[in-house]
C-alpha cells in the first residue's frame, strides 16, 4: 500500500478539520488547567469517533483499524493527550462489542457510542506494570455475583469514566486465571486515588481505581472466565497501533510550527530556514516521520488482515513510531532554541505529551522482548 483509499482520506480531512477547529485552540489551556474536555469528546462521538472499530449492526462506524490510526493522527495533531484518550476508549468499547454478550451490548454500547458515557480501560497495578499476568486484583464468585479487591494503577480517564473494564483474577495464577470484568463508577466499594501529577497528559486525569469490597453482579463478566488476558493483550494489538498514530500526528504538528518558525527567525543576517544544517535536519525529521507512517499503515493492513504475524508488526509499530514521534518533536523544540521551551509556541507540551507514548501501552523494552520472542522463533 502506498496511498489511502480515497474514502480513508475523506476521514482523515474531517478529522484533521476538528483537530484545528475544536482541539488545538484549546490545548495549551486543558493542558495549564487539567481540564477533561468531556463536551468535546462528545462532539467527535457526534461524527462517529467513539466507536470507530465497532460493527455498524452494534451502532458503530465499523471502519478498519488503518481508517482509525489515520483519526487519530489527525487527532493528534490538534492534541495527543485528547487523541489518546478517545483511542482507549475506543478500546474498551471495540472489546464489549467483540466479547460481549447481546444484554451487554445493548446495556453499554449506545451510551458509550455517544460518550454519554465514558470508559476507561484498567489493567495496570502498582506491583504489576511490564509483567502484567502477574496482576493480584480478585474477582472471587458467590451466589450474588463477584465480589473485587485490588488497586488499579496509572488508569487514563480514572474518577471521571463510568465504566472500567477491568482485567481481574477469577482463578489462579498465570494468564488462564484473569477474567474481564465490567464495573460501573457507582458499584459500592469502588473508589478513586488523588489525581496524580503528571509531566504530560494533563488533559485526562489519571487515577488509581480501587477495589474494596466491591460487589457485582454475575452479568459484569465479559465473554468467558478465564479469558480475559488473551481479550486484554487483543485490545493492546489495536491499542499500540492508535498510540503509535497519536505519536505520528503530535510529532507532525510539532515539525509543522519548527517549520513554520524556522521561515521566518533570522540570524546572521538571514532566515534560519537558509542554513544547510538546518535543512538537513528537517529533511531527516520529514523522513523519519513518512518511513514510521508507511510502516504503521502495513501494520495496521496486517490487523485488519488477521495475519498471523499481526501481533510483531503491532509492537514494531509500536516501538518505532514512538520513538520516532518522540525524537521529532524533541528536535523540533531545539530548532525553535529557547522559544521552543516556552509554553506559548506548544511544542513543549508535545514533547511532554509523547514522552509517555515509549512506555504506556506496553513499554517500548517489552515491545522488544515480544519481537525478539518471535524473531528467534520461542
Amino acid at each position: 500500500m502506498f496511498d489511502l483509499p480515497e474514502d480513508t482520506k475523506a476521514l482523515r480531512d474531517t478529522a484533521l478539520d476538528f483537530a484545528r477547529e475544536r482541539i488545538a485552540p484549546h490545548a495549551l489551556r486543558w493542558d495549564e488547567e487539567r481540564h477533561f474536555p468531556v463536551d468535546v469528546f462528545r462532539e467527535a462521538a457526534g461524527l462517529g469517533m467513539a466507536g470507530l472499530y465497532v460493527r455498524e449492526e452494534s451502532g458503530g462506524s465499523g471502519l478498519t483499524r488503518l481508517d482509525a490510526a489515520v483519526v487519530f493522527e489527525a487527532l493528534a495533531t490538534g492534541c495527543p493527550t485528547t487523541s489518546a484518550f478517545l483511542s482507549i476508549h475506543n478500546m474498551v468499547a471495540w472489546m464489549i462489542d467483540r466479547w460481549g454478550g447481546e444484554a451487554q451490548r445493548a446495556q453499554w454500547l449506545p451510551s458509550l457510542l455517544t460518550m454519554e458515557k465514558i470508559a476507561s480501560y484498567c489493567l495496570t497495578e502498582p506491583g504489576s506494570g511490564s509483567d502484567a499476568v502477574a496482576l493480584a486484583t480478585k474477582a472471587k464468585r458467590d451466589n450474588e455475583g463477584y465480589v473485587m479487591d485490588g488497586v488499579k494503577q496509572f488508569i487514563s480517564g480514572a474518577g471521571a469514566s463510568d465504566l472500567y473494564l477491568t482485567m481481574a483474577r477469577t482463578g489462579g495464577p498465570g494468564a488462564d486465571g484473569v477474567s474481564a470484568m465490567l464495573v460501573p463508577k457507582e458499584a459500592p466499594g469502588l473508589s478513586f486515588g488523588a489525581n496524580e501529577k503528571k509531566m504530560g497528559w494533563n488533559a485526562q486525569p489519571t487515577r488509581q481505581v480501587i477495589f474494596e469490597n466491591t460487589r457485582v453482579p454475575a452479568e459484569a463478566l465479559l465473554g468467558e472466565e478465564g479469558q480475559g488476558f488473551r481479550y486484554a493483550m487483543a485490545g493492546l494489538d489495536g491499542g499500540r497501533l492508535n498510540i503509535a498514530a497519536c505519536s505520528l500526528g503530535g510529532a507532525q504538528a510539532a515539525l509543522d510550527i519548527a517549520l513554520d518558525y524556522v521561515k521566518t527567525r533570522r540570524a546572521f543576517g538571514k532566515a534560519i530556514s537558509d542554513f544547510q544544517a538546518t535543512q538537513f535536519r528537517l529533511a531527516d525529521m520529514a523522513t523519519e516521520l513518512e518511513v514510521a507512517r508507511t510502516f504503521l499503515w502495513r501494520a495496521c493492513t496486517k490487523l485488519d488482515q488477521k495475519a498471523p504475524d499481526a501481533t510483531l508488526f503491532c509492537a514494531m509499530a509500536k516501538r518505532h513510531v514512538t520513538d520516532v514521534g518522540h525524537r521529532v518533536a524533541d528536535e523540533a523544540l531545539q530548532l525553535l532554541g529557547g522559544y521552543g521551551y516556552l509554553a506559548d509556541y506548544g511544542i513543549e507540551k508535545i514533547v511532554r505529551d509523547l514522552r509517555v507514548h515509549r512506555i504506556l501501552e506496553g513499554t517500548n523494552e517489552i515491545m522488544r522482548v515480544i519481537i525478539a520472542r518471535q524473531v528467534l522463533g520461542r
